[in-house]
């Protein structure tokens, strides 16, 4: 199947998601979304670059204004972010949660002064609705794939990252497939902060305490090229295999590059992740909020056989 295939399904999916009006209890929101404040967890990180590329896409469709923030991964941040868009008058709140139960307090607020509040990529609390990647199924895919290629057997480790629910979800996917392949092994699991530079120091720490890994699982692309960088300096290229989760364009450049270690990635696609959140957003405003608060976007393994069939972010 072709990757648009998926994501017109997994759009279409998301739009059936919503259903017939919910007895109103209800909070007071605006009947148009006129002004859209996108919250994201670290700019730095390609993902969310994509992700506000999408808010501008969807704000102009509609005719909205969107003001994007970054939290720098740093959850007073968000809160303070947060009041500013209570204060600005938004009608749509759209975030990536640093914290998802710290958050809670700063969304409750923004809800009572009637601005819809959509999670997306990872689950906030007290939020309307939340969009994310199945970061099981995207575990699960991404590992899968790097057990086979490892033949079924050898020393895998596993790069983690901050303890946010999609991630954590990513590293029990990975797991969950690990029961199926006996001879596979995980030595090692450690934290990155999620980016490249962590991922490669985590690494380079995991290898020389234990030398004879043979598959890395990054729980997402920029730890997982983090982990490839290790691999290189340490002259095991040809001998580790590294997997990662995003579907990030800088995954895609390194499946392209002969010789690197790192063979495969399963997609997530956050600029649809909030095109979603304003088409909820919308439905919302005109009385109509989802049936299911969970809408889960369809991961896909992109690997070097079939990443020029893949459209990217």
């Amino acid at each position: 199947m072709r990757f648009k295939t998926y994501l017109q399904l997994a759009a279409t999916a998301s739009v059936l998601a919503l259903g017939s009006i919910q007895p109103a209890a209800a909070q007071n929101v605006s009947k148009k979304i006129e002004k859209i404040g996108l919250m994201v967890q670290d700019m730095s990180n390609p993902f969310f670059s994509a992700m506000t590329k999408g808010a501008e896409d969807a704000a102009k469709a509609i005719g909205a204004t969107v003001n994007t923030q970054d939290a720098q991964l740093d959850l007073a941040n968000q809160n303070t972010q947060i009041d500013a868009f209570i204060q600005q008058g938004v009608n749509l709140i759209v975030i990536s949660a640093v914290d998802e139960a710290g958050i809670e307090p700063a969304i409750l607020r923004a809800k009572e002064a009637g601005i819809i509040v959509i999670a997306v990529d990872t689950p906030a609390k007290g939020a309307d609705a939340v969009i994310m990647t199945n970061a099981v199924q995207a575990g699960e895919r991404s590992c899968d794939y790097l057990f086979k290629q490892m033949g079924g057997k050898g020393e895998v480790l596993l790069v983690d990252g901050t303890p946010i629910q999609t991630i954590i979800d990513r590293i029990t996917g990975c797991k969950n497939v690990a029961k199926n392949y006996p001879d596979i092994k995980i030595v090692g699991q450690q934290a990155s902060k999620n980016d490249r530079a962590s991922g490669l120091a985590v690494t380079t720490d995991m290898l020389t305490a234990n030398p004879d890994v043979t598959g890395i699982f990054g729980m997402n692309d920029p730890s997982a090229l983090g982990a490839v960088l290790a691999v290189e300096q340490a002259g095991k290229a040809s001998g580790i295999k590294v997997t990662g989760v995003d579907g990030s364009p800088e995954a895609v450049e390194e499946l392209k590059r002969e010789g690197s270690p790192f063979i495969g990635t399963a997609t997530q696609n956050p600029a649809e992740m909030v095109r979603q959140a304003v088409k909820v957003a919308e439905a919302m405003a005109a009385g109509n909020p989802p049936a299911e608060k969970t809408m889960l976007i369809e991961s896909v393994l992109v690997d070097r056989e079939n990443v020029t069939q893949y459209s990217g972010w």
